[in-house]
C-alpha cells in the first residue's frame, strides 16, 4: 500500500467499493467499513427524520444534521485508509532500533484516532435513531431501528480497532476507555429503538 493513492470512496460505484473491500489489499478495511456502516445509519436517520415532520417539530433540522453526519462518516472512511497506509509505510521504513519503533508507535497512535472519531460519530447517530424510533413517524420506525443497529455495529467495530492499534503501540490512554463508553451509549440506543419497534408492533396488533 505504500505510495499508493487510494481512490475517493465517495465517488466509487457501490459495486466497485465492495470489490475494493474484498480485494487482496489492506485498505479499505475494517475502519472504512465501520465508517460506511455509520454513514448508512446516518442516511436512514435522515430519511426517518424527513418523514417525521408531523410528529417532531424540529424534524427538518434533525434531518440536515444527520445528513451532515453521513458526509462526515464518508470522509472518515477515506481518512482511515490513509492512516493505515502510514502504519504500513512506517513498518516498511528502513532503519532499526528505537527510531523505527517510535515511527511505528506514532503511526499506530494516529491510526487509533480515526476509528475513535468513527465511534464518537456512530454513538451520536445511534442516539438520534433511537429518538426517531420513539417519537418519529411510526411508519419509519423500522428504518430508524435499522439505523440504530447499524450505528451500534459501526461503533463496536471502531472501538475494537482503537484497542488493537493502541495495544500494538503499547499505549494506554483515555481513548480505549472513551470507546468503551461509546459502545455502551450506542448499545443502549439500539435497545431503545428495538423496544420502540416492539411497542409499535404490539399496538398495531392490539
Amino acid at each position: 500500500m505504500s505510495g499508493e493513492v487510494q481512490p475517493d470512496y465517495a465517488k466509487q460505484p457501490l459495486r466497485r467499493f465492495l470489490e475494493l473491500v474484498a480485494s487482496r489489499q489492506p485498505a479499505p478495511g475494517g475502519g472504512a467499513a465501520a465508517a460506511i456502516g455509520v454513514a448508512l445509519a446516518a442516511g436512514l436517520v435522515a430519511m426517518a427524520a424527513r418523514f417525521s415532520e408531523n410528529q417532531i417539530d424540529e424534524a427538518a433540522v434533525l434531518a440536515e444534521r444527520a445528513h451532515g453526519w453521513q458526509r462526515r462518516a464518508t470522509t472518515l472512511a477515506q481518512a482511515d485508509a490513509a492512516a493505515y497506509g502510514r502504519v504500513v509505510d512506517a513498518r516498511r521504513s528502513g532503519g532499526v532500533g528505537a527510531g523505527r519503533r517510535q515511527r511505528i508507535r506514532a503511526a499506530l497512535s494516529a491510526a487509533a484516532d480515526v476509528p475513535c472519531e468513527i465511534a464518537r460519530l456512530g454513538a451520536t447517530v445511534a442516539e438520534l435513531a433511537a429518538q426517531l424510533a420513539e417519537r418519529g413517524n411510526p411508519s419509519l420506525c423500522g428504518d430508524a431501528l435499522s439505523g440504530a443497529v447499524l450505528a451500534e455495529a459501526g461503533v463496536r467495530a471502531a472501538a475494537e480497532l482503537v484497542a488493537i492499534n493502541l495495544t500494538a503501540a503499547g499505549i494506554e490512554d483515555g481513548r480505549a476507555r472513551e470507546c468503551t463508553r461509546l459502545v455502551e451509549t450506542a448499545s443502549n440506543a439500539a435497545r431503545r429503538a428495538l423496544a420502540a419497534s416492539h411497542r409499535g408492533q404490539v399496538s398495531k396488533n392490539a
